[in-house]
């Protein structure tokens, strides 16, 4: 097999050459290469267009970025997630409270109204730091005063609930007697 190829490449030896340009065609090519002049690329309103198009978006996009950014509500549980549940934690048992609180001051009213009124004090401090946790420097000692106020109601909620508790017994002993 190897002495067929060796006998093929030496009977077309002249074929297998590479043949050279004459030097004629190389002037030629020099002499074109000569007389042109690099083109000036020109933009089209097409162009001008697109571009004005990608820098619209593209800006329109950053800036809905930005708002969408700083219009984000800032949670307890983004600075601390430990607070988060603390959080999550006293603010059920302190509707479960109230809902207990609801049910035994249907006896009497007018101290449901007086404990729903400190109650609704310490609510309005606790949106109120709330509110400045969104703009405050300091976050994690806003986010502390938050759990302290929570705390506090969920304290003051069960005092409330142990005085309907005492008032009624008193009222059933003085019944009884």
């Amino acid at each position: 097999m190897s002495n067929k190829l060796e006998g093929f490449v030496r009977d077309n030896k002249r074929e297998f050459e590479v043949k050279v340009p004459s030097d004629a065609l190389w002037s030629k090519i020099e002499a074109e290469l000569d007389k042109k002049k690099p083109v000036k690329k020109t933009f089209g309103m097409y162009q001008w267009m697109s571009i004005a198009a990608m820098l619209l978006l593209t800006v329109g996009v950053y800036f809905g970025y930005q708002y969408q950014k700083t219009n984000a509500e800032i949670l307890v549980a983004d600075i601390n997630p430990g607070m988060g549940k603390k959080e999550v934690r006293f603010t059920s048992l302190i509707e479960e409270k109230r809902d207990s609180l609801q049910i035994l001051a249907a006896t009497d009213p007018a101290l449901y109204k007086q404990f729903i009124t400190d109650m609704g004090k310490l609510d309005n401090d606790y949106q109120e730091l709330k509110r400045q946790l969104q703009t405050s420097p300091n976050k994690s000692l806003v986010g502390k005063a938050m759990m302290k106020n929570l705390e506090i109601q969920l304290q003051m909620i069960s005092q409330q609930l142990y005085i309907i508790n005492q008032v009624n017994q008193y009222k059933k002993e003085e019944n009884s007697i």
